[in-house]
């Protein structure tokens, strides 16, 4: 039997040995209140401040940029919301791309607003035209959690002074952050941290104000009481991910390739996003007359655990928004996203797997 693969580090990789080591030894000092003046409570707020600064420091911002939430999704509505709340002066509308991760959709659908403007796009995944004027905000992604394609935010044709959002759930830690932005929202357990842990950055001079009810925060931009173990973990996963990212970037896209040419040279199979400009550890691709849970199911069987339908919500199997928005085909559908352990003889496997369980789950349907 070829080796077992969990390709599907798009939705979570695996912790990082780096994370591990640090959350184990940082349980036993950063119990405690940071906000508390005694001991205990200074060495959790000392630990707490040495995250964010290495955090800041791997995304080449400012400390006091950094907030750690209790989740990517936290972030993302914090982020966004706090933006329109921000500047009332103009207005309820935010545009947004047609493929945005549902966080984005569902913080706009908490505001009750129809105001709020769809961004089409590209075969590609890639906004297309100007912006128009009289928004609150704007929300571009900077890479697909779906497809991979990195959107061009420093090329976007937005309205003078209208502030940007950047959802960098997918691209944070494995690319360098765009050069254009406002404010950014990711998630530690996409590059390796603990789940549990979002990362919100607030350029200064930003207008951003708490869209929600507030208590006794260290920091205007987060909320509750801080996992400060957790949150030491992410930033020492995050630097190690920095640290190694352009040997792993580079072995992880010349793995995609592979993975890209042998699933277009399967019969009636379209792979979607980008070829080159892209996320560089993932893929995906369409299967003709193939069910999306069936191939799920069948690659699972034969040990590689792959994702199918919308990555928003998973468990539905649902056929994917994201693809209906670059009109590519939606059904039959798989994502592969490699961890930074991924092998080469585990993709050899999936590539030998995969044209069988397409044939059989078509031989099956009389096809």
């Amino acid at each position: 039997m070829p080796p077992s693969a969990y390709l599907d580090a798009a939705s979570s990789e695996p912790l990082h040995p780096a994370a591990r080591d640090t959350l184990l030894a940082a349980l036993d000092r950063g119990y405690a209140d940071p906000r508390r003046l005694h001991g205990p409570g200074r060495d959790a707020r000392l630990l707490l401040d040495n995250a964010r600064a290495v955090v800041a420091e791997c995304l080449g911002v400012r400390p006091d940029e950094v907030s750690f939430t209790h989740s990517g999704t936290e972030a993302v509505h914090r982020g966004l919301l706090g933006l329109r709340a921000g500047r009332p002066w103009a207005g309820s509308a935010v545009a947004y791309s047609a493929v945005e991760h549902s966080a984005v959709l569902h913080a706009l659908e908490w505001t009750r607003s129809e105001d709020h403007v769809v961004l089409p796009v590209d075969r590609l995944g890639r906004v297309t035209g100007p912006v128009p004027a009289g928004l609150a905000a704007v929300a571009v992604q900077s890479a697909n959690h779906e497809v991979g394609t990195l959107q061009p935010l420093d090329r976007l044709d937005l309205p003078d002074r209208t502030p940007l959002f950047v959802d960098a759930g997918a691209s944070m830690g494995r690319l360098p952050l765009p050069d254009r932005w406002d404010v950014l929202a990711g998630s530690a357990h996409k590059w390796g941290g603990p789940a549990g842990v979002g990362v919100l950055v607030v350029r200064k001079g930003t207008f951003w104000a708490n869209a929600f009810p507030g208590e006794d925060p260290l920091d205007e931009s987060a909320t509750g009481f801080p996992n400060v173990p957790a949150a030491l973990a992410a930033a020492a996963a995050l630097r190690a991910v920095v640290a190694e990212r352009d040997e792993v970037n580079a072995r992880q896209f010349a793995l995609i390739d592979r993975i890209r040419a042998a699933a277009a040279a399967v019969p009636d199979v379209e792979v979607v996003g980008d070829p080159v400009d892209r996320l560089p550890h993932l893929v995906t691709f369409s299967c003709l007359y193939v069910d999306g849970e069936a191939l799920v199911t069948e690659l699972d069987r034969r040990g590689y655990g792959v994702a199918s339908g919308s990555a928003c919500t998973a468990s539905t199997l649902t056929p994917s928004r994201v693809l209906e928005a670059m009109g590519v085909l939606t059904h039959g559908n798989v994502r592969v996203s490699l961890t930074r352990d991924t092998t080469d003889e585990q993709v050899d496997g999936f590539l030998a797997a995969l044209p069988q369980v397409v044939r059989d789950i078509r031989a099956e349907a009389g096809l």
